[in-house]
């Protein structure tokens, strides 16, 4: 199958699955600021992807259950807030997933008595999030109209407690530390050394570091004055502004897109993740003796009906270079059955955006039903001029059964 931007109102459900499967099928094209439909997709967000990934924390589901998240984002994006996914906020930047809140959120255990520095405002979700949880939020937006908006959207919905400057973050706040928790929700490729010296002693970082693409959310704690690092799981923070940015010592290559740990033979993460995927649900890296490459298979297994069940990984493409892409793989399906909504299918999919995380369309293979045994499958895919990165999905995405996949690749044709 393959869709673009002119897809039928089926596929359009099939392509926001693709994002997250939520599942909420809420009539959120026509509601106004305030509706009850936005609380009743924002419970079903709750639910879905909230509890059932695992947050565990009283307060912080309290905190996403309370906060109306359709409030930061622009009034053309309400309509998928309670989808968990990013979604564009302006200047190149996104609103981070509700799951990635939340679970960054849980990682810091939030005290009443915490004042927490946050680096990367944008929207001020995640600030708002925090807000009821501790005694002071401290947020910094390098961009100047990022933070005006934030600023002006979090004293509106009257979060008293959060304070907004428009700085680089990375040289944190001085005049009000040391700060007992900072979150980091911008990626720098290291820890910025002010944001260390910040850190009260026995204090708590989290923050994404590592390369573009490639991505490590880290717990750090700190003590005798140097922080003790540990690794959580891999993620995806889109691009920063600014000169920390540029000056990245390993920068991506839009060139040559290809799939990280395709073949799924890499040893798990410390935490026990497959490398190189992130938002993984439902989903284990498995030994196979009938794997057609190496020993190795991903396989998504799901017995309840809408339950997440996929992994992501973001790649970086120049469509001014790059014609086209063949996506191709390994797969293998047992008793898969689509769920109860029409987005509910088993897919290999990728989604493209230009330089201003604007969708520009979305292409897949499947979906599959049934049962079959290993077989290979690809696509060739149109790249628009102004792509310049893709997100990968892969899993039955809300489907139930078995999904195996093994040596998963992309091929660039040039232009």
């Amino acid at each position: 199958m393959n869709t673009t931007r002119n897809q039928p109102a089926g596929s359009q459900l099939v392509a926001l699955a693709l994002f997250a499967c939520a599942g909420c099928i809420l009539d959120l094209h026509s509601a106004s600021a305030d509706t009850p439909a936005f609380d009743l997709a924002r419970e079903h967000l709750v639910r879905k992807e909230i509890i059932g990934s695992g947050i565990l924390n009283p307060g912080v589901i309290r905190s996403i259950r309370n906060t109306p998240r359709h409030k930061f984002v622009a009034p053309k994006f309400r309509k998928e807030a309670y989808f968990d996914m990013a979604l564009p906020i302006g200047s190149g930047q996104t609103i981070s997933s509700p799951f990635i809140v939340a679970y960054m959120t849980q990682s810091l255990e939030p005290q009443p008595t915490d004042r927490v520095l946050e680096i990367g405002t944008g929207s001020g979700y995640q600030a708002a999030i925090l807000s009821p949880l501790v005694r002071d939020v401290y947020t910094i937006e390098i961009v100047g109209s990022l933070a005006r908006r934030a600023r002006s959207t979090l004293r509106l919905l009257k979060y008293r407690n959060v304070h907004v400057k428009i700085g680089d973050g990375f040289q944190g706040w001085s005049e009000h530390a040391p700060f007992d928790k900072i979150i980091v929700t911008c990626s720098p490729e290291d820890v910025p050394l002010p944001l260390v010296k910040q850190l009260k002693e026995g204090g708590q970082m989290i923050i994404p570091v590592g390369e573009r693409y490639q991505q490590t959310l880290c717990l750090m704690s700190k003590h005798n004055g140097k922080l003790i690092q540990d690794e959580l799981r891999p993620t995806l923070f889109v691009p920063m502004t600014g000169t920390a940015e540029e000056r990245r010592r390993t920068q991506p290559d839009p060139l040559q897109p290809r799939v990280i740990n395709g073949s799924f033979e890499q040893e798990l993460t410390a935490s026990g993740l497959i490398p190189g995927w992130y938002y993984q649900r439902q989903s284990q890296r498995e030994v196979d003796s009938t794997a057609p490459v190496g020993n190795h298979v991903v396989r998504f297994q799901n017995d309840l009906p809408g339950r997440p069940s996929r992994a992501l990984q973001g790649l970086p493409i120049d469509g001014r270079v790059i014609r086209a892409l063949t996506i191709s793989a390994w797969i293998k399906h047992e008793q898969v059955v689509s769920g109860e909504a029409a987005e509910m299918l088993p897919l290999i999919a990728i989604s493209l955006y230009d330089d201003r995380r604007q969708e520009l369309g979305r292409w897949w293979l499947g979906p599959w039903q049934g049962s079959q045994d290993w077989r290979q499958v690809s696509k060739q895919m149109r790249i628009p001029p102004q792509a310049r990165e893709g997100i990968l999905r892969i899993g039955l995405f809300g489907a139930t059964g078995t999904l195996s996949i093994d040596e998963l690749k992309i091929d660039a044709t040039a232009r």
